[in-house]
């Protein structure tokens, strides 16, 4: 099993927005992780797919590689952490702020499958056993609530307040009402 890698440093971001991106292709095939880089709106995709087409070019000049490139895969990917640069910038009543441009190094590994990929014929055994209800049928209903639950508490105090209303109601229309001048 042939085993390659390759690794971006110093790329001008930070470990955590890399590690967004690199979690979306680990353990995928190399044409699908390229195909969801090439489609990622994000702006680090470009610089992980350069990395990704690396690792391939590695893994393809390694001695005893087979030579079909489809039966790689992302067997793993991370991002560390590089140096940060620290820089100033002002703020106002004369303070300063700091600033912290942060990069990341990123390494992807690809692997080769021990076998070729083939595409499964079969269902597995254990989906098969397990009954799902059709698409579109509703689910079981949940059992009601018991009647003094917090809902029946809710309710009594709106009628409260609703009775309340109707009485300040009663008191403000018998007021007379100011002359317009």
């Amino acid at each position: 099993m042939i085993q390659a890698q390759a690794t971006a440093r110093f790329v001008r971001t930070s470990a955590q927005k890399a590690g967004l991106v690199l979690d979306l292709i680990r353990g995928k095939d190399v044409n699908r992780a390229l195909a969801t880089l090439q489609f990622t709106r994000k702006a680090i995709a470009a610089d992980i797919s350069k990395v990704l087409r690396s690792a391939i070019a590695n893994a393809a000049n390694k001695e005893g590689f087979s030579g079909d490139v489809d039966r790689l895969y992302v067997s793993a990917c991370y991002a560390n952490q590089g140096p940060s640069a620290k820089r100033v910038r002002p703020a106002p009543m004369g303070r300063a702020f700091r600033v912290v441009k942060r990069t990341a190094h990123l390494t992807v590994q690809v692997a080769e499958h021990p076998t070729a990929l083939s595409t499964p014929s079969a269902v597995p055994e254990t989906a098969a056993e397990a009954p799902k209800r059709p698409r579109g049928a509703k689910p079981k209903p949940k059992p009601k609530a018991k009647p003094g639950g917090r809902k029946a508490a809710a309710a009594k105090k709106k009628k409260k307040t609703a009775a309340s209303a109707g009485k300040k109601k009663k008191a403000t229309a018998g007021r007379p009402k100011k002359a317009k001048a």
